[in-house]
């Protein structure tokens, strides 16, 4: 059923995903004596006091969307619980890919003689662990369900 707990964990692990787009995964990072923002979809660099536009990551960006839309479809599996399971499991796979692919990314934006420290961190960052731990929390409830349902069977 859709009212399950289960929905609520995908849900939020969905709207943490889709938060990158509004959050930093870098701030306030100094390239040739510039500050700049590193989100998702690129680089904004601070003009004169306006973030300005000056690189895009158009693939990022694209497998930010999907990724972010999978935990959505997970919802709408819920007559088949295994399949659930399977799916919750190798999404959280690929957030890890997912994850590595966005540090490496924000890496290279930076360049390597800048070391970003924990003042130049966005929460960008961290929002694809909650959401592991939000899918990780969806797949023991979904267990659950499974059980209550298979024990209800049983006594009849």
């Amino acid at each position: 059923m859709l009212q399950r707990i289960q929905s609520i964990y995908l849900l939020v692990a969905s709207l943490a995903l889709f938060a990158l787009y509004l959050f930093p995964l870098a701030h306030n990072v100094y390239i040739n004596d510039t500050p700049v923002t590193i989100m998702v979809t690129g680089i904004f660099q601070d003009v004169n006091g306006v973030q300005k536009h000056t690189d895009s990551f158009t693939a990022l960006t694209a497998v930010t969307a999907i990724v972010a839309i999978i935990p959505l479809v997970i919802i709408f599996l819920f007559k088949n619980r295994k399949q659930q399971i399977a799916l919750v499991y190798s999404t959280i796979l690929v957030l890890f890919g997912y994850s590595f692919w966005m540090a490496q990314t924000v890496k290279k934006a930076v360049g390597e003689g800048v070391q970003l420290g924990t003042k130049t961190m966005g929460i960008g960052l961290f929002l694809t662990s909650i959401s592991i731990i939000m899918l990780l929390l969806a797949v023991k409830s979904i267990k659950n369900d499974d059980k209550l349902v298979k024990s209800a069977d049983r006594l009849r």
